[in-house]
C-alpha cells in the first residue's frame, strides 16, 4: 500500500498537513535512512522504514481496543453534556475511533473500540446472531416461568426477541443475580426484557461478545488493545 509522505505523517497524528510539510522540508523525516524533503514522496507502507526525528513510525490501518466501560459514560464519539467512551482513550487521536455497538450510560463492562467500520457492522449485525453475555442484578425473584419466556423469545412491546438464555446465579432477599445471553441488540433490550417479567434491572455489566471475554484484570475505565489471538478468534465467521 502506497501513500503520500505528508498524508501518512498527518494521518499518524504528527500535525496538520501544513505542519508535516514543514517537517519534511526541514529534513526531519527519513525513509529507509534517507532524508526525504519532498512532501509528495510516495512511501510503501508494507516495506518502507519511516522515521521522524530519528524515531521509527509504524503505520497500522486498524486498531482494536477492549475497554471496561464505567457507568456514567455514553457510547458516542462526541457529546456536549456527558463524557464519552472515546474521551477515555488516550494516544489514538489519529485513528478516528468509535465504539462497536452501544451500552447504556449506566451499563458497565466490555466494549470494543475500533476504526474498522466493516468489522463493527459484521460483529453487531443481528442477523449474524453473535452471542453477548451480561451479568445483571434484578429487583425481584426470577422464576422458572421467566426462564421459559426468555428461552421461547420474550415480547417487549409488539416485538418478539430472539430466544435468550436466562441463568440464575443467586437469589438473596428480593434480588436475583443472573446471567443473560442475547443474540441481538435492540434499544434498552435487556432492561425491557426483564421489565416484561414485572421486574427491574438495577445493575448491568457486559462480560462477553462472541468469543471475547472482558479481561478480569482490566479495571473500570481502563483499556488495552486486543491480542492477536483474541482478534483472530473474534473475526472467525464474520
Amino acid at each position: 500500500m502506497k501513500m503520500r509522505l505528508d498524508k501518512y505523517l498527518a494521518h499518524f497524528g504528527l500535525g496538520t498537513r501544513k505542519e508535516v510539510k514543514s517537517f519534511i522540508r526541514k529534513g526531519l523525516v527519513k525513509v529507509n535512512d534517507i532524508i526525504i524533503k519532498k512532501d509528495d514522496y510516495k512511501v510503501d507502507l508494507d516495506c518502507d522504514f519511516i522515521c521522524f526525528n530519528d524515531q521509527k513510525i509504524e503505520y497500522r490501518q486498524y486498531v482494536y481496543i477492549m475497554l471496561n466501560k464505567p457507568a456514567g459514560c455514553v457510547c458516542a464519539t462526541q457529546d456536549q453534556v456527558h463524557r464519552t467512551v472515546i474521551d477515555l482513550i488516550e494516544g489514538y487521536d489519529h485513528y478516528d475511533l468509535f465504539p462497536v455497538g452501544r451500552l447504556d450510560k449506566d451499563t458497565e463492562g466490555l466494549l470494543i473500540i475500533t476504526n474498522n467500520g466493516d468489522f463493527a457492522h459484521k460483529l453487531m449485525a443481528p442477523k449474524r446472531k453473535h452471542a453477548k453475555l451480561y451479568y445483571a442484578v434484578i429487583d425481584g425473584i426470577v422464576t422458572e416461568d421467566d426462564i421459559r419466556k426468555f428461552k421461547e423469545g420474550i415480547y417487549i412491546g409488539d416485538y418478539q426477541c430472539q430466544p435468550a438464555q436466562l441463568t440464575v446465579l443467586a437469589i438473596e432477599e428480593n434480588y436475583s443475580e443472573v446471567y443473560i445471553e442475547i443474540y441481538e441488540g435492540k434499544f434498552h433490550q435487556i432492561k425491557r426484557m426483564v421489565q416484561a417479567t414485572g421486574k427491574k434491572v438495577v445493575y448491568l455489566k457486559r462480560l462477553q461478545i462472541k468469543t471475547l471475554k472482558l479481561d478480569p484484570h482490566l479495571e473500570s475505565g481502563r483499556y488495552r488493545e486486543l491480542t492477536d489471538d483474541e482478534l483472530f478468534d473474534l473475526m472467525k465467521d464474520l
